[in-house]
């Protein structure tokens, strides 16, 4: 039973209460100065002032003690490092976890590491070609080191400022005004970044360069306007010959193809003289062969083949008949332009009646000329 209760036990504060009210103040007072008298040795007493004050002496070292022993507790972060002075000389570094290093004789200063940082600057630089442009950038940097970074630099920020503009004006001297504006701008971070980092570590400022992001860069304003003409320009170059491009790679490969069917004609042509060629000497040959077992036949079916091709190629005849004034004309175009039915329905007979006499005496013709010949050469 708990002693405020009625019928409850003693009361801690010294005697038996058992009325409802709060313990009596002065009482308590009293009580724990006498605890603490015989503590210390003492008489007890109520002056606090007097002699006796001397027994509060080993409580309040004590009291000061373990003030002393929770100032020095304290909390280190996953993202944080500990870096522990003991009198002003470095001692060690703590990762995270709940950490105690002695208050006044060790100095703790707690660096966030793994934070990823940054800051801006801009400024007018000297391009290799001399001309002035303004660059603005952004480094993205952290804590490689806490203790080169607390220890080797005093002010390592500005020591990272001075740098950067030291590194970024070192590339920008050595890289013409068309490479910082356009074309190299990324090699031109990427460069800076590089010969920061090694200024960073030659400075040991425990500092590492995450990256560089040239935000803009420009020539100056009073200049600007002419630069653009100077960009438009160009790009109507680039866009003039990126045209003239196209048209060589659609205009050469036609003319390409155009040759090369060229020379396959000219190579089928060529194949085909050459074979006929060879087909009329061997046919020629073959034919000199016959020529000499019969000379009249060869020669009369030479004449022949040769009225032949000649009667087939023309549209008119003319034939003369010997012993008379009249000249035979037949329109041979005429006849042909006619359908056959219309041909063989209108003079059926009187056609093939013209057709042999002409035959007839065509061949008759010819052996008398044939049989002269012979008979002139005989003599």
């Amino acid at each position: 039973m708990a002693w405020n209760e009625p019928g409850g036990g003693k009361d801690p504060w010294g005697g038996n209460r058992n009325n409802d009210g709060p313990p009596d103040l002065d009482e308590a007072l009293s009580k724990l100065k006498e605890k603490f008298s015989a503590f210390g040795g003492g008489n007890g007493g109520s002056d606090i002032g007097g002699g006796n004050g001397k027994s509060f002496l080993p409580i309040a070292l004590i009291v000061v003690s373990i003030i002393w022993a929770l100032l020095g507790v304290y909390q280190v972060d996953e993202k944080e490092q500990a870096l522990v002075l003991r009198l002003g000389k470095y001692h060690d570094t703590l990762n995270a976890g709940l950490q105690w290093n002695p208050p006044i004789i060790d100095r703790v200063v707690i660096v966030r590491v793994t934070e990823e940082r940054q800051y801006s600057a801009r400024g007018l630089m000297l391009t290799q070609d001399e001309n002035i442009v303004e660059i603005s950038l952004t480094v993205q940097y952290n804590i490689a080191n806490a203790k080169d970074f607390v220890l080797n630099i005093k002010e390592p920020e500005t020591s990272l400022k001075q740098a950067t503009d030291s590194a970024l004006r070192h590339v920008v001297g050595s890289t013409g005004l068309d490479g910082v504006i356009s074309t190299g701008r990324e090699q031109v971070a990427l460069g800076t970044a590089q010969k920061l980092q090694d200024l960073l570590d030659i400075y040991g400022s425990g500092i590492n360069v995450v990256k560089i992001n040239i935000e803009e860069a420009r020539p100056p304003t009073e200049v600007k306007a002419a630069y653009d003409d100077v960009i438009k320009a160009r790009e109507d170059l680039e866009r003039l010959v990126n045209e003239a491009q196209a048209y060589s790679n659609g205009i050469i490969p036609e003319a390409r193809g155009e040759a090369q069917r060229l020379r396959e004609e000219a190579n089928g042509y060529k194949s085909q003289v050459v074979s006929k060629s060879q087909g009329e000497a061997k046919r020629f040959v073959n034919l000199l062969a016959e020529y000499e077992k019969a000379p009249k036949v060869t020669r009369e079916r030479l004449y022949i083949d040769a009225i032949e091709q000649v009667m087939t190629n023309s549209s008119k005849i003319l034939v003369d008949t010997e012993g008379g004034n009249n000249m035979l004309y037949l329109p041979l175009d005429k006849i042909v332009q006619q359908g056959p039915s219309t041909a063989i329905g209108r003079s059926s007979g009187t056609s093939e009646q013209m057709v042999d006499r002409i035959a007839n005496e065509v061949i008759e013709k010819l052996q008398r000329n044939s049989e002269r010949v012979q008979s002139e050469r005989r003599r």
